[in-house]
């Protein structure tokens, strides 16, 4: 069934290249980027593919009139992308890093989400919620501790908007992708590296390092992000499926050893 779905973030990485292989697939895209250079390559790349079914927006969701103007929009399913990730020890890390990791991943989603469900309950549409999650809301590991607290609060109000929601016929999901290669990882841990400063804090710069590179730098830490991508374009417009996606399997292992590993440790 060919569904609207509203993209968020889609300027890069997973959201781009979902949008791109959902229009491929003839469901009507609306990708909304941050920025207007995001907008304008986007729509270069989609006229240059042939695909008069992505329409490509402006969406800040941290700028009042951009989020008041995408609330208007006609869409049956909303996927939350939008993003960005503080590395570093949350020991450390300044508050107003935290506040703004949290307001972009957690607040304004929700912001944009309320609303939208709010006109969706109203019209009697029967709609669905997608949340890009990460297997980073599911545990938290040293150094990432910030962004993972962010997706563990993403991952609670969507367990809870999916039973609040079941009666009004709207349907929500979680995808919890692995450690591909989209660049994000990367951006985020070299973020920390702005304020860890041997001269001011107590975590020196060589073991951030060390314990972002045991999760990053091997090959299982780089997966091909075209792979969480095909899965997203398999997930987000499908009727059914499971509520919580972690991928890949691999992926799945890892939080079951951890998970295990957390019920057995001592202080």
């Amino acid at each position: 069934m060919s569904r609207t779905i509203l993209i968020t973030g889609a300027g890069s990485g997973f959201g781009e290249g979902t949008a791109i292989g959902l229009a491929k697939q003839g469901h009507t895209v609306i990708a909304a980027a941050q920025s207007w250079p995001q907008v304008t390559a986007l729509r270069n790349k989609a006229d240059s593919l042939g695909l008069s079914g992505l329409r490509v927006e402006k969406l800040d969701l941290l700028e009042p009139h951009d989020t008041a103007r995408a609330v208007d929009w006609e869409f049956d399913v909303l996927f939350n992308n939008a993003g960005i990730g503080e590395g570093g020890p949350i020991s450390e890390i300044p508050l107003d890093l935290v506040r703004r990791n949290f307001e972009v991943n957690v607040f304004a989603p929700l912001d944009l989400t309320q609303r939208v469900v709010k006109r969706w309950v109203r019209s009697k549409t029967r709609g669905k919620i997608v949340f890009t999650s990460s297997v980073l809301g599911l545990l938290s590991p040293p150094m990432v501790g910030t962004y993972s607290a962010t997706k563990h609060a993403v991952q609670a109000i969507a367990e809870a908007m999916q039973e609040e929601l079941r009666p009004f016929g709207i349907k929500v999901q979680t995808i919890n992708p692995g450690p591909f290669l989209t660049g994000f990882n990367e951006t985020m841990v070299e973020a920390a590296y702005r304020w860890v400063d041997d001269a001011a804090t107590f975590t020196p710069r060589t073991m951030v390092k060390e314990v972002t590179d045991g999760l990053l730098a091997k090959p299982e830490g780089r997966l091909d992000p075209n792979d969480m991508i095909a899965k997203m374009i398999e997930l987000i417009p499908a009727e059914e499926g499971p509520f919580r996606n972690i991928f890949p399997a691999a992926t799945q292992e890892w939080f079951r050893q951890y998970e295990r590993a957390m019920l057995e440790r001592m202080i």
